[in-house]
């Protein structure tokens, strides 16, 4: 039984040794500046409640403190985004492309809530987002993690991990 728990042992290191690790990243992005208006936009009122409507949008935002991948560090990039929107509190799903500084480009899958001002500016939000693939170096990437933002030109920070495929 002991020398059964020892080979159970060694096989287990041995497969979490070929596993690739996972790695931290972090960054801050604005999407806040008068450039990030949203091209296009399109909003439909729904007509159940005063104040609910569906959205369609694309934003491009930029980094203050770029997120680096393999010391890669992401360049710029945009948002395509549903909202649905009641009063104050809007609903965030959508996709974020980043364009890298070696041209390649990772994706990834967003999902969040915001509080809006009286005027439908975003003033507070979370949310989680996560990788869907990519191109070149990052190709096969995984990941996820979080992001939030206070204030209504606060900046986004965006943190979570990625792992790349084991190099062939």
């Amino acid at each position: 039984m002991k020398q059964r728990m020892i080979w159970v042992s060694m096989l287990g290191l041995a497969l979490a040794s070929t596993l690739p690790a996972q790695t931290k990243l972090s960054g801050t992005m604005s999407c806040a500046d008068a450039n990030a208006k949203p091209d296009p936009a399109y909003s439909i009122d729904v007509g159940d409640s005063a104040g609910h409507s569906l959205g369609l949008l694309k934003v491009a935002c930029t980094y203050t403190n770029p997120m680096q991948i393999e010391g890669v560090a992401m360049k710029d990039n945009y948002e395509v985004d549903t909202t649905d929107i009641r009063g104050t509190r809007m609903r965030v799903n959508g996709y974020h492309i980043d364009n890298m500084a070696n041209g390649d480009k990772v994706f990834a899958r967003t999902s969040g809530t915001s509080t809006l001002t009286k005027d439908g500016i975003p003033d507070t939000g979370a949310g989680t987002w996560s990788f869907t693939g990519g191109t070149g170096k990052y190709k096969g990437i995984t990941g996820k993690g979080t992001y939030h933002f206070a204030g209504g030109n606060a900046p986004m920070e965006i943190e979570g991990e990625y792992t790349l495929p084991a190099k062939k």
